[in-house]
């Protein structure tokens, strides 16, 4: 018992006096709302926030159903069309004696047969492999939609972050700025102030009160589109941010890495598509033929008969018809490919940019870490002794702390802005295929 909740004797010693009065099998019940409770409470990680998206997402499990449908229709299509039962009865008298009758008149007969369309075997292959296509188009869309599910939930959890942090930089000062009003209070009264530095300080105090409820609204905000792909998130603390000193893309190798990014991959099974249109349309200059069967059945004074028939379609106009829609499908393909080629270089160009912007942000954000925060927080020290020694008013004190949460809140901004480019460029590909791709690109080196 004290290995599995070492950090906390009082829910230890309340599970055992439940052992003591109501049995074993209620004392698992209690383990495990016990459990419950600390795993609720346990911070949330950028990576469980992100696996509890992917689970949660309708969008891809409509994609899997559509998936299954288009690889059930590959199959169908496949197969020859189903044959034809025809059955009636020909030349049956209409006028004269014999109106009517089925036996008396010789020419009478009743049918039935089968008509087979007889569609070749390299067009039912053709047609079921641009279903499979189709198939892997919609994977490689889920792919994208996965990748944009982890990119769209590590933003909406660095928000929350930055937010808290944020919120904490201004709880601190306004508690700083309560006792600069105390402090000016006291010396109003001990005659070493004035009325003025007590108004300054309460203003100051109202400022940061009107920054608080700025930043908590922000917070709000950022649970709600983190609460969009994770559910309920209330009460929900979130651990330490992952590093994000490092992405999984090398520059040198971006024209390769990108060549594998989940949206080409889309444009590169739609040009597998169009391709397999262009050998459809091709096939389709060779006509399918059609065979029919039947059985005629006369009277019992005449013969019965079997007539045998063949069908082949004339393609007297293959020029304007059968040319034309094969001249398009090729069109159709090099369209494609000119987008698929378009596509590929943006993202480049994009990502580029992001990675030079990502780098200029963190090294921005380490100038403010390492010397404009020290820098201000100096000055403020500086204020406060001048202050104290009579050197120096309380509105220079205010204006060195107001000084100090812009330049705290302004290196927050820069690191969110840093972590959220960090992000866009971490999941350009989902996790895992982040990492397939990265140890291939380390072997091609």
């Amino acid at each position: 018992m004290s290995s599995l909740f070492p950090a906390h004797r009082p829910v230890r010693n309340t599970v055992l006096r439940l052992s003591a009065r109501i049995g074993l099998a209620a004392l698992a019940g209690s383990l495990a709302l016990v459990a419950n409770v600390y795993a609720v409470e346990t911070p949330l990680t950028l990576a469980e926030a992100q696996r509890r998206a992917i689970d949660r997402s309708r969008q891809l499990t409509a994609q899997d159903f559509s998936v299954a449908a288009t690889r059930d229709m590959a199959v169908a299509a496949g197969q020859l069309p189903d044959p034809v039962l025809k059955v009636g009865i020909d030349n049956l008298p209409v006028t004269g004696r014999d109106r009517g009758s089925l036996n008396n008149d010789f020419m009478t007969m009743r049918r039935v047969g089968v008509m087979q369309e007889l569609t070749g075997s390299d067009k039912r292959r053709l047609r079921s492999q641009r279903l499979e296509l189709e198939a892997q188009k919609t994977l490689a869309e889920k792919t994208v939609a996965t990748a944009a599910i982890e990119r769209d939930t590590a933003l909406a959890w660095l928000e929350r972050y930055y937010a808290d942090a944020m919120a904490a930089v201004v709880a601190e000062q306004g508690d700083q700025a309560r006792l600069e009003i105390q402090s000016a209070e006291g010396a109003y009264r001990a005659g070493r102030g004035s009325q003025s530095d007590v108004l300054a300080a309460q203003s100051a105090l109202t400022m940061f009160a009107d920054r608080a409820s700025e930043v908590q609204r922000r917070v709000r905000n950022a649970n709600t589109m983190l609460a969009r792909w994770i559910g309920n998130v209330t009460d929900l603390s979130l651990a330490e941010k992952p590093a994000t000193d490092t992405i999984r893309l090398d520059p040198a190798t971006l024209d390769s890495t990108i060549a594998h990014h989940p949206q080409i991959a889309v444009l590169s099974k739609q040009v597998d598509v169009a391709e397999t249109d262009a050998k459809l349309a091709k096939a389709n200059e060779k006509a399918d033929w059609t065979v029919e069967v039947g059985f005629q059945q006369r009277s019992a004074a005449y013969s019965n008969m079997v007539s045998v028939g063949l069908s082949i379609p004339l393609q007297w106009d293959r020029k304007n018809r059968q040319d034309r829609e094969l001249s398009a499908k090729l069109a159709v393909v090099e369209q494609v490919k000119a987008e698929r080629e378009d596509m590929l270089r943006a993202h480049v160009a994009e990502t580029r940019a992001m990675i030079e912007e990502w780098q200029n942000d963190r090294e921005r954000h380490t100038r403010y870490e390492s010397e404009l925060i020290p820098l201000a927080s100096q000055r403020t020290l500086a204020a406060i002794a001048a202050y104290r020694g009579g050197k120096a008013s309380l509105t220079d004190v205010l204006a060195a702390r107001r000084n100090v949460i812009d330049v705290r809140i302004q290196a927050l901004q820069l690191a969110t802005e840093a972590d959220r480019l960090w992000a866009q460029l971490n999941f350009l590909f989902p996790a895992d295929d982040a990492m397939v791709h990265t140890a291939m690109n380390q072997d091609t080196q």
